[in-house]
């Protein structure tokens, strides 16, 4: 059951990254050249924190896709640190900018999100298995 569970859970990582790729790489397509598919920009940012929003993203997505298919052994560190970018900037977004009633249960779930990943990148046997020099 354990080997079935992360199995699953490294494809819903991959999955997830993958859809990071590609959200981040149309945001950034948009935000660079107003060539827009659906609107992704939110116009609570400033200009220059949407820029950064857009390139941690798509650089985190496709980290992920590039050291997994790679086998590269450094993923799961280089993934802490696409992480630590990305809580920066959803600390600023939400404390800074946003304004709804969920902003703060968002960066919350968000962050767990993060943590949870991360464990599992470096404990579990599946992913050391996977990034073999670990």
């Amino acid at each position: 059951m354990q080997s079935i569970a992360s199995s699953t859970f490294s494809y819903l990582i991959l999955a997830s990254n993958i859809f990071l790729a590609m959200w981040g790489s149309l945001g950034l397509i948009e935000y660079l050249f107003g060539v827009s598919f659906i609107p992704l920009q939110n116009t609570a940012f400033p200009r220059g924190v949407q820029l950064l929003h857009w390139i941690g993203i798509t650089a985190t997505g496709w980290i992920y896709i590039a050291g997994y298919f790679t086998r590269w052994s450094l993923t799961p560190f280089a993934m802490v640190i696409a992480y630590a970018v990305l809580a920066t900037l959803c600390f600023i977004e939400t404390i800074d900018f946003l304004t709804n009633r969920g902003r703060y249960l968002a960066m919350a779930a968000e962050y767990a999100a993060y943590i949870g990943i991360s464990f599992f990148l470096f404990r579990s046997r599946r992913m050391q298995s996977h990034f073999a020099n670990l």
